[in-house]
């Protein structure tokens, strides 16, 4: 009888090691987090807006941690697998915020033109670092983040594309504050511009990295702006998946295959082979977007699933910035600060030019 026990005995044994081992830096993680909650919430309490949001103050508590102490071997194992598992667990509770249906009421010049204008922005987005001299995660990070949705789009493609957490932390920090910088100034552009409540909903919609980042950007124009912003904004949010499995594909097959090393093939089947170069997130991701969409899960838990993919999401943060020494960013600061900067220009540029010349407006 303790020969038939002995392999579940084994197999308890392991998992509990495996607790314990992640346990004290998944505690650590979650204090930054709570922290950095904390933070936003005196902001709102004194201004009446988050200026950062936890997310980043999240990263940048993890770095200055780091910074005047780096965590010992005990707490590794629990800081990675924050910044890995939960990571990509919030990416795929994301696509339960997505909605097909406001997607294709929108008519098909506006779906195209957001569609292009991301791809655009990613290109010359990524074509800027490189001549800025960065190095192609980072430039990718960036042109990313500006393109899309910010944060969420720098966490989703990170580890799509390996990228080490001092670049992760670098492109956050940047397009952080120049988020805040986009939602102050914005307004006063749509108006100098002379822009119609549609038009400025769709340039806001275009230009801004967060979902409420729009909200609070959209608001001083009209509510028609805010509806229009939110819609444009979830369908960037929505180019988050087919970008991020494009980048798992190019980093897949950049990536030495079992082949090349005189190894046989350890999938036999091109489902199999797709699967093996596809992260498990974006599927999930795709499969929660679908499964919302359909009505299988409803109104309540997509809420709820959404709450729980930013709580996680900002633990992730925390454990990314624990895993960063600031000090390295020094190098990259002024180029990366730079290539977001203009890439984030650019993207402004476009996005009137299109409004104009469309009609969108």
């Amino acid at each position: 009888m303790s020969r038939l026990h002995s392999p579940s005995r084994s197999a308890f044994s392991s998992v509990t090691a495996r607790l314990a081992s992640t346990l004290p830096g998944l505690v650590l993680c979650c204090l930054v987090a709570l922290a950095a909650i904390g933070l936003e919430w005196v902001e709102w309490r004194w201004t009446g807006r988050a200026w950062l949001e936890a997310l980043v103050l999240a990263i940048l508590l993890g770095a200055i941690v780091r910074t005047f102490w780096t965590p010992g071997h005990r707490f590794v194992a629990g800081i990675h697998f924050c910044a890995k598992y939960l990571l990509e667990a919030a990416i795929v509770l994301i696509g339960a915020m997505l909605s097909f249906d406001a997607i294709a009421a929108s008519g098909p010049t506006l779906l195209v033109t957001i569609v292009a204008m991301v791809l655009l922005s990613i290109a010359t987005g990524y074509l800027i670092a490189r001549l800025l001299g960065l190095p192609r995660r980072l430039a990718t990070l960036i042109a990313c983040g500006n393109a899309i949705c910010g944060n969420s789009a720098i966490a989703a493609v990170a580890p799509a594309i390996g990228a080490r957490g001092e670049e992760v932390a670098a492109a956050i920090s940047f397009t952080a504050i120049l988020g805040i910088a986009v939602v102050l100034s914005l307004p006063l552009v749509g108006g100098w511009l002379g822009m119609t409540p549609q038009g400025y909903g769709v340039f806001a919609g275009m230009t801004v990295y967060a979902v409420p980042q729009v909200l609070a950007a959209a608001s001083p124009f009209s509510p028609l702006s805010v509806q229009v912003g939110t819609l444009v904004k979830l369908v960037r949010v929505l180019m988050l998946g087919p970008v991020v499995f494009c980048f798992s594909l190019i980093g897949g097959h950049s990536a030495e295959p079992a082949a090349a090393a005189g190894e046989s093939p350890r999938h036999g089947s091109r489902l199999a082979t797709i699967v093996h170069f596809v992260p498990w997130f974006i599927l999930g991701f795709l499969a929660v977007a679908i499964a919302r969409n359909s009505g299988a899960i409803p109104d309540a838990l997509a809420t709820g699933a959404v709450k729980i993919s930013t709580w996680l999401t900002v633990i992730a943060m925390a454990a990314l910035g624990l895993e960063v020494d600031i000090r390295a960013l020094a190098d990259a600061g002024p180029r990366a600060s730079a290539a977001a900067m203009l890439s984030l220009l650019m993207l402004c540029i476009l996005s009137a030019l299109a409004i104009a010349c469309l009609g969108l407006g």
